[in-house]
């Protein structure tokens, strides 16, 4: 049988890889009878989308602020090639 330990990390690793079958019938299992565990791995998935568009849109803003390119150096400073 699983603790809470190894269930949030099968729960974590689930969103990265298929489990094997004894993993999902253990992890299965632990849900059945850990309310706390359940929550996580309903909580996951809103965290990892969540994030996702967080990401999104902070690339979006990098992007449209210029601030993925390179700075220029300031005026004199520039080191000759």
């Amino acid at each position: 049988m699983l603790n809470c330990r190894q269930a949030t990390r099968l729960i974590s690793e689930k969103q990265e890889r298929p489990l094997s079958t004894r993993e999902r019938l253990t992890l299965r299992l632990h849900l059945l009878w850990c309310d706390g565990c359940k929550n996580f791995s309903l909580q996951v998935p809103f965290l990892r989308q969540t994030m996702r568009a967080y990401s999104e849109r902070l690339d979006a803003i990098l992007e449209e602020s210029g601030a993925d390119k390179p700075p220029t150096p300031p005026p004199g400073t520039e080191t000759p090639s």
